[in-house]
């Protein structure tokens, strides 16, 4: 009987740009969950760089921008699995697992539910609604931690170098090339965008940029009306 081939080997890509907190707490936790960590930064003028290569991550540095941030670190990745993780958000036990039973059953990519790190009711419903719409469309946003096997994301020419929603772009292209899942398993992300400009005003721009984005708007223009939060 000829052995067992080894499970798939995983590695989490996290785009940075002045994440030097974010970067210092949960980088330590999201290598407990791949066989490798690549950090991609976007010209951080704090300690980020410096605390990701001490830890243990390789880093690839270039012009901010998340879809060109992802490209590049995927590119620098030698894992069969890619998992597209922000950084400040946290991936549940067994998230590795179940990414790999998730490719292993044909799936070319998904993302797990989410939940946030403030525990008011507003978050909960927040999250819920979150959930139910990655669930009905099966095009899950970057705060769920997204992943795709190499060959999917490859046939699919990777992230569109948009400054706002290649998130939404990859998950539906990644459709067209395969089956896609949500996990049963929760991440926590964190609401500070939420906190800092309110969370239905916060939402309410999110749902404009996403109807003015489905009626043709280019990412681009929509970039106006997007506030980072760090």
């Amino acid at each position: 009987m000829p052995p067992a081939a080894p499970p798939p080997r995983i590695t989490i890509v996290v785009p940075t740009l002045d994440e030097e907190a974010a970067v210092s707490r949960w980088l330590p936790e999201a290598l407990r969950h791949c066989d490798e960590l690549v950090v991609s930064d976007g010209g951080s003028v704090d300690r980020t760089v410096e605390i990701a290569r001490q830890l243990g991550a390789r880093v690839a540095v270039g012009p901010a921008g998340r879809g060109g941030q992802l490209n590049r670190g995927a590119a620098i990745a030698g894992g069969h699995v890619l998992v597209f993780l922000h950084a400040d958000t946290r991936l549940p036990d067994g998230a590795a697992d179940a990414i790999r039973r998730a490719v292993g059953a044909g799936a070319a990519g998904g993302a797990f539910r989410v939940r946030f790190d403030d525990p008011g009711r507003v978050f909960r419903f927040g999250a819920a609604l979150a959930n139910l719409r990655a669930r009905v469309t099966r095009v899950p946003l970057g705060d769920h931690a997204q992943f795709a096997t190499r060959d999917a994301f490859e046939r699919i020419e990777g992230f569109a170098e948009w400054p706002i929603l290649e998130d939404v772009d990859l998950m539906r292209r990644l459709r067209r090339a395969g089956r896609v899942v949500v996990l049963d398993l929760e991440v926590t992300t964190s609401a500070r965008r939420f906190r800092a400009d309110g969370p239905l005003r916060t939402v309410l721009r999110n749902w404009l940029i996403w109807l003015l984005f489905a009626v043709g708007v280019p990412p681009r223009r929509l970039a106006r009306l997007y506030r980072d939060i760090r």
